[in-house]
């Protein structure tokens, strides 16, 4: 897993020495989205599938209409699930959040709508607690990767819409969301 993660960092850093043509494409962003998390996955014969709001806040560098780097910080919500082991019940309540580093690559339809793929690595924290009791989870560093589509309404204001999956470790976290970016001098 982490030569995974060593290479996507290599993948961006790669991205970020290719010389691209100024345009009037490039320059500074910032960005919000707020979305859904979703979680299913089996540990042990215990299921856990459940939803929980997630958000997300991004600011990067747009090197004309291809290539950019991006910076965020993504909140998972807290995803609350009650499993049942047996005659045992106990409520569950994972929370994790993070920071990603990463590109993404670019893909115009038209003058107002592209495509984009975003991959990086994300460094994340998680609290995990079952009937009220705190389990230590270990900070990591996982990869990411994603796709979506943004709309231009003027020169500088877009909205977007993105899936993002997040590998953390054993458990895989999709996250489906809609926001916006403002870009600076335009």
């Amino acid at each position: 897993m982490k030569s995974k993660t060593l290479w996507l960092a290599g993948m961006a850093t790669a991205a970020l020495s290719v010389p691209v043509a100024a345009s009037a494409d490039s320059g500074f962003f910032v960005g919000g989205s707020i979305g859904s998390t979703t979680v299913d996955e089996t540990f042990d014969g215990i299921d856990l599938d459940a939803d929980s709001t997630a958000y997300r806040i991004t600011g990067g560098y747009q090197f004309g209409e291809l290539f950019g780097i991006e910076l965020s910080y993504q909140d998972f919500g807290d995803v609350d699930e009650t499993i049942v082991v047996g005659p045992v019940s106990s409520l569950t309540s994972i929370s994790a959040d993070g920071w990603t580093l990463g590109g993404t690559l670019g893909l115009p339809l038209s003058d107002n709508v592209s495509l984009f793929g975003r991959a990086g690595v994300f460094f994340w924290d998680a609290d995990v607690r079952v009937d009220g009791f705190s389990i230590d989870v270990p900070s990591d560093e996982n990869p990411y990767y994603g796709a979506g589509a943004r709309v231009d309404l003027s020169r500088n204001f877009s909205l977007t819409g993105d899936w993002s999956r997040f590998e953390l470790d054993n458990v895989d976290t999709d996250v489906i969301s809609l926001g916006f970016e403002y870009r600076f001098g335009n």
